[in-house]
């Protein structure tokens, strides 16, 4: 087998596209050649690993170049063998020649990559512990399609491109090696020769665990050894209805939540025990935590991801995290982690042009480029990007166990002209403004995940009028189990706001989501968006002194707690959080020692929780039309509201009153669908919440005497700046 000029110069310029059909061992007509490339090397032999009967063959140096060939006669079989090599320092070290390996991917892996359909990519690709023929190491897989050159670099071989280039599997644009005795904990990173010629370091896209930034090389990492013990959780999640079970979020973000010193977040351990006994007190269902994935910016709170398989670093390992999720499970606690197809960072050592050209992005910026934050779009139109998204939300689901996805700025994927001037966007096939390959995409995700893995749900924060978000996508729809309510939070955050004596002129502001609270299945956030960029936190933007305060945010909650849908709340609002939040400092627990209204607010919460959970009046028909009805929202004169919730069949009836003002208002007739006594459950104004505890004495007696509609009626003293919750007895 003789080198043509072009083969020698191809190998010795480090160019060669397939090396290994070169390198490694190949049949003579009367033996075999072994060739290798090994900057370095003063002196090199194949030593036969297993038939010892074999010659050792050395290696000679040709020419000037880095490239040695050795040839041993006789049979022309290949056998697997070590390469012994001396350095030109005198030190020695011997392994199996990484170019004696068959390609560690199939045909079918390849296929379906390029269909767009492989749902265990994250098997495949990366940085994979494999072991052949009794050797133990990494296979390398990336996806280059336009790259001239492709090597995997690492603390392995002295981050030198020259030692390790990789294959080109056919027409697949994916570049494969196995590089042997490579173990969990090393670092690396492809070196990539371009389309254009410009040499990139590009980190891992399917990283497993990456350096602390600024750092960025990825590291190799077995997160399927982590030993976990929640069958049970999981076993009674698949067969859980979520639209018809309760249903309460707790948005954290890890790196502010608590900090051991100012600038020192708990790791995911850590966080563990204290966090899992918060949540289990205060009865929230779940934790929802902003974008875990590794992102290289803080101050993006994980929005700007540039490891999508992987947990960030800053809290620990990918075992870590799993611990975390673990933990929780065994709490009874389901854990949902913001998900960012949307948008990914321009960070060169990333996906931005990935192997010299707009590879997961728009060449385009008028389809690549988001205007708001000066990130890049995915191309949902391309099979391998598309692949490379759903297979990461399965990877979530499967290695992380999380029981939801909720999916940022869905919006923004699906208009192509969203955030953009005339002359700015390009228009779909149908020269609409819809971008009909993200719809597709994410119709598509929704389905993976349902149907691999039942009872892990999906959540749209989708901010306009798109038709069936949350419908299944048989029947037209997006296929999302839920979708954030932005049209309710604008609303009552803006009714909230008001002075109470301007509150009778913008009551419709408040009743507005129920006319259309039949088109989704809607879940009510209070987000961390709403307590930041002078926004105020929550307790900041309600009018009045303190008392006023407290009592407007118990209304608050208390509202979203008893309307349709499921509920979110971000960290601090159950507490009442004076400053606007800040992801570089932790919450101010310690004003839960300084203040009785902090501490009264967070009873409050922990109250609603339990009255919630406790009542299928509140949940079991969230999305039924039977589920909810007004008894009066036109008293805009009293800034008074009153509604029934139930689910019949399931629980009694439960009444919700407010009264939206300051003024004790006694002797208030309200129409009742039942007789006899009706409890009170809740009254945001009793003393242990911080109120001035007026209420009922504990509940009222229905009279026979129609009243709003209804057959019979009570009269109810209605507390200041109150939420008030009563049950029939009967």
């Amino acid at each position: 087998m003789i080198l043509s000029q072009s083969e020698w110069k191809s190998l010795t310029c480090f160019t060669h596209a397939t090396p290994h059909d070169l390198l490694g061992i190949h049949s003579l007509p009367d033996g075999v050649v072994v060739r290798a490339l090994l900057p370095n090397a003063r002196a090199v032999m194949a030593v036969p690993t297993h038939e010892k009967s074999r010659p050792i063959i050395p290696l000679k140096r040709l020419g000037d170049s880095d490239l040695f060939e050795g040839t041993a006669k006789g049979s022309a079989k290949i056998y697997a063998y070590d390469l012994q090599v001396t350095n030109q320092d005198g030190t020695q070290w011997q392994m199996r020649d990484p170019y004696s390996f068959l390609p560690t991917l199939a045909a079918s892996d390849l296929y379906l990559f390029g269909l767009g359909d492989d749902r265990k990519l994250y098997d495949k690709f990366g940085a994979q512990l494999r072991e052949f023929d009794g050797v133990r190491g990494v296979a390398f897989a990336v996806w280059a399609p336009n790259a001239r050159r492709v090597s995997v670099v690492g603390d392995f071989n002295g981050w030198d491109g020259r030692r390790h280039l990789m294959r080109l599997l056919g027409t697949s644009g994916v570049w494969e090696i196995f590089v042997p005795n490579l173990e969990v904990g090393a670092h690396y990173k492809f070196e990539i020769v371009g389309a254009d010629g410009e040499l990139r370091l590009k980190t891992d896209p399917f990283g497993f665990y990456f350096e602390l930034a600024p750092k960025n090389a990825a590291i190799v990492w077995d997160n399927r050894r982590f030993q976990w013990s929640d069958d049970n959780w999981q076993r009674q999640r698949r067969s859980r209805d979520a639209l018809r079970s309760p249903m309460t979020v707790y948005e954290v973000h890890l790196g502010s939540w608590r900090k051991w010193t100012k600038s020192e977040s708990p790791g995911y351990r850590e966080l563990a025990g204290p966090l899992v006994d918060h949540v289990r007190r205060l009865g929230f269902t779940h934790v929802e935590f902003l974008p875990v994935a590794e992102h290289a910016y803080f101050p993006s709170w994980g929005y700007q991801v540039t490891g999508f398989y992987a947990p960030t670093g800053r809290y620990g390992s990918p075992d870590d995290f799993q611990f975390l999720v673990n933990a929780m499970h065994e709490a009874g606690i389901g854990v949902i982690v913001d998900w960012v197809p949307a948008h990914f960072p321009r960070d060169d050592w990333a996906l931005a042009q990935f192997d010299g050209t707009a590879l997961y992005e728009h060449e385009d910026p008028r389809l690549g480029a988001h205007q708001d934050w000066g990130t890049l779009i995915f191309n949902f139109g391309r099979n391998e990007v598309k692949n490379f998204l759903a297979a990461n939300a399965l990877f979530w689901c499967e290695r992380f166990h999380v029981d939801g996805l909720r999916v940022d700025a869905v919006a923004s994927m699906l208009y192509l002209d969203y955030s953009r001037k005339e002359g700015q966007w390009l228009p779909n096939k149908f020269g609409g403004r819809e971008n009909l390959e993200a719809a597709d995409f994410l119709r598509h995700c929704n389905h993976l995940v349902h149907s691999e893995h039942p009872g892990v749900m999906t959540i749209a924060e989708e901010s306009t009028s798109w038709p069936g978000v949350s419908q299944s996508s048989q029947s037209g729809g997006l296929g999302f189990d839920f979708k954030w309510d932005m049209g309710w939070m604008h609303d009552t955050l803006r009714y909230i706001a008001r002075d109470p004596i301007h509150r009778c002129w913008h009551q419709d502001e408040l009743a507005f989501a129920r006319m259309y609270a039949g088109k989704e299945n809607y879940l009510l956030p209070l987000s961390h968006d709403e307590v930041v960029h002078g926004k105020r936190s929550l307790l900041g933007r309600m009018p009045g002194h303190d008392w006023n305060r407290f009592a407007n945010l118990r209304v608050l909650l208390g509202y979203q707690w008893m309307f349709t849908g499921k509920k979110l709340l971000f960290m601090g609002g159950e507490f009442g959080q004076q400053l606007e939040w800040n992801e570089n400092v932790a919450l101010d627990w310690d004003c839960l020692e300084r203040g009785q209204l902090h501490a009264g607010l967070m009873r409050w919460v922990e109250d609603l929780n339990g009255v919630y959970r406790r009542e299928p009046s509140l949940w079991h028909s969230d999305y039924d039309g039977n589920g909810f009805y007004w008894i009066d929202c036109s008293d805009s004169a009293n800034s008074v509201m009153s509604f029934i919730r139930q689910a019949p069949g399931h629980s009694r009836p439960i009444l919700v009153v407010m009264n939206l003002t300051p003024v004790v208002k006694r002797d208030y007739r309200l129409g009742l669908p039942q007789a006899g006594y009706w409890r009170e459950l809740l009254n945001s104004d009793s003393i242990e919440y911080g109120g001035s505890n007026v209420g009922n004495l504990g509940g009222v007696k229905a009279e026979t005497m129609g009243s709003h509609h209804q057959p019979y009626s009570a009269r109810f003293t209605l507390p200041p700046l109150s939420i008030s919750v009563f049950q029939t007895e009967s």
